[in-house]
Parts: C-alpha cells; sequence; structure tokens
C-alpha cells in the first residue's frame, strides 16, 4: 500500500523558544528529514508515496531532485494555516490508500491523526518542543521501518495500539495522547508554557520519568509507558508537603506540589470540576465554568504504533534484507 508522511511545518517554532530555552527546528531541517524518509521507505519496497504542499515548499524542495520523483505525489488543497491543514491532508492520503503514515511533527500533530484515523498505522517522529509521543530518530531509519511495514514485509498486526484520553464534557468531545491537565486561573489562547502553581488534576497515557513536561510529574512516581496497561491520575497542590522539580519546558524547571498519584485502570473515569482550561497535549482547548464538570478516562483505542527498532529487528529475524537486497 501507499505511504503518507505528514509534515507539520510550524512545528518547533512556538513562543515557547522565547519563554523556556527549546530548539528551533527549521525548514532546511526538516526538509533533509523528509528526504531521508522518502528514500529510506522506497528503499523497503514502498511503490507510492504521498506528501501534502505547505506553505514553506519543505516537501517540494526535499524531493524535486530526486531520481525516484515520479514515485511520490505532492497533493494540493486549500491552505487555511491551521490545525485543519493537518487533518486535511491525512484525509486525503487516507482516500488516496493510505493506511501507514509518517507524522512529522509534535505530540499534537500526532494527536490530530490519532483523533479521526484509529484504523491507522503511525510512526510519529519529533520536531515539537514537550514531545512524548513522537520518536526522535533518525529519518533514514524511520523511514524504513515504515516502508518495512506499509510494503507488507512487516505485518501491522505486530504494532501495538496506543492509549489514548477521552474526555467528554455535556455534548463534547475530544481525545489527547498524553496528557490531559485542567489548569486554574489561565485562559484559552495562551501558548506560553504552563505555570506549577496553575496545574490542578492531570491524567496521563504515558508517566515517563526521562521526559520535558507534564509526563514526568507522574512519571518520578509512577513510571508508565507505551506497553502498560493502565494510565496515571495525579492531582496537584502546591501547598502540599510533596514536592517535585520538573522540566516544565526545556530549560524551564517547576516546582510542583503533587496531593495524590495513582494508576489509573484503562476505562476508569475521572471527574474533574471548574472554573479551569482543560489542555490536551499542551494544547488549551475547553473552557470549565465554575458549575461545569467533565469525565476522562483512558483506553486502548487509538492507532497502531511503529516501534522501529522492533520492526526492524523482526524484518531482519525473518531475512527480509537479504530478500530485498536479492
Amino acid at each position: 500500500m501507499p505511504l503518507g508522511i505528514i509534515v507539520n511545518p510550524f512545528s518547533g517554532r512556538d513562543v515557547r523558544r522565547v519563554a523556556a530555552r527549546a530548539s528551533t527546528s527549521d525548514h532546511h531541517e526538516k526538509q533533509q528529514q523528509v528526504t531521508r524518509l522518502v528514500l529510506g521507505a522506497l528503499s523497503m519496497g514502498v511503490e507510492r508515496i504521498y506528501l501534502a504542499h505547505e506553505p514553506f515548499r519543505i516537501n517540494e524542495k526535499a524531493v524535486e531532485n530526486l531520481a525516484e520523483r515520479n514515485r511520490v505525489e505532492i497533493l494540493r488543497y486549500k491552505l487555511t494555516h491551521t490545525a485543519a491543514d493537518t487533518h486535511t491532508m491525512a484525509s486525503m492520503m487516507w482516500e488516496a490508500g493510505c493506511r501507514v503514515f509518517i507524522v512529522l511533527g509534535g505530540d499534537g500533530t500526532s494527536r490530530i491523526v490519532a483523533r479521526s484515523f484509529t484504523e491507522a498505522t503511525i510512526l510519529p517522529l519529533s520536531t515539537g518542543t514537550n514531545n512524548v509521543f513522537p520518536y526522535r530518530l533518525e529519518a533514514s531509519v524511520a523511514g524504513m521501518a515504515a516502508g518495512l511495514v506499509a510494503a507488507g514485509k512487516v505485518s501491522s498486526e505486530d504494532c501495538i495500539r496506543c492509549k489514548r484520553i477521552h474526555i467528554d464534557k455535556q455534548d463534547e468531545h475530544d481525545i489527547a495522547l498524553i496528557d490531559a491537565v485542567v489548569l486554574r486561573n489561565d485562559f484559552l489562547g495562551n501558548l506560553l508554557p504552563f505555570e506549577a502553581d496553575n496545574l490542578a488534576d492531570i491524567v496521563l497515557t504515558r508517566a515517563e520519568p526521562a521526559s520535558i513536561g507534564i509526563s514526568p510529574i507522574g512519571g518520578f512516581i509512577e513510571p508508565t509507558g507505551l506497553h502498560d496497561d493502565h494510565g496515571v491520575y495525579v492531582r496537584c497542590d502546591q501547598s502540599a508537603s510533596r514536592k517535585l522539580e520538573i522540566p516544565i519546558s526545556p530549560g524551564l524547571h517547576q516546582q510542583v506540589g503533587i496531593g495524590n498519584v495513582r494508576k489509573l485502570p484503562l476505562g476508569e473515569t475521572v471527574e474533574v470540576r471548574g472554573p479551569g482550561v482543560l489542555a490536551f497535549d499542551g494544547d488549551r482547548t475547553i473552557k470549565l465554568l465554575e458549575s461545569e464538570t467533565a469525565s476522562i478516562r483512558v483506553e486502548r483505542d487509538g492507532p497502531r504504533i511503529i516501534e522501529a527498532e522492533k520492526v526492524m529487528a523482526e524484518a531482519a529475524s525473518q531475512g527480509v534484507f537479504e530478500q530485498n537486497a536479492s
């Protein structure tokens, strides 16, 4: 089947580079990554690759001088310069037959794909800021791993489904891939890093101590990864005697008070109450008024995730690389 490569041209360029000390992912670096992704996937036998146009021509420049350019198609649509463009390009690739995607961006970019395409198989690559969901992986290897799955040489059935957080507020429903956070004294549209004093309730699918952002708040006490069949609930309380020093954003450390941390079984609902703002994977999304509540739970019902090392090892054990070379 064809392979779709979804590139968020705006990831790694937000205001957190001013408020914290995060690195910038520039257009040239993304272009080089896309070139390596394409070549890696083609080397594993993928016949067709879909990219999408975007305002900085990252994808067009990435493939314009490749000898294999005729095996790559760049989809075109009316740009909105918003997150809707990610959904549009994923939808067009899905219509073109793609069921395997490489997603180049941050947690939020992968979240857009995972919200609508639960039957997809994705390999997320990091170019964002506080990323837990995407991998930091050499693009040549990422392209090969995704190519093996797209070409049918390693079964997508061998890839684990990711967990998703489901958030319901009256008739509103949304999902998160890593964290759902209730923030006090905050507002929609705020793009700055979270303030520790504003953290209230946190639900995590992955609480990873070797990460940045919200995930280590749970991970420093109750480490939980992709393969663990539970989430983590944290109640923050700045007046609590239990304190953690958390890298809330790259180079920005804050002290977070911990009221309670516990494993959250899959399917168990946590009810949170306003006033506040609900943020999903770092994006402030829903306002909660004082009388309003929302229910939050973790399920393993997301897209399948390509773990490059496992896929490459499986291909090697089956002799795929020798067959491919011959």
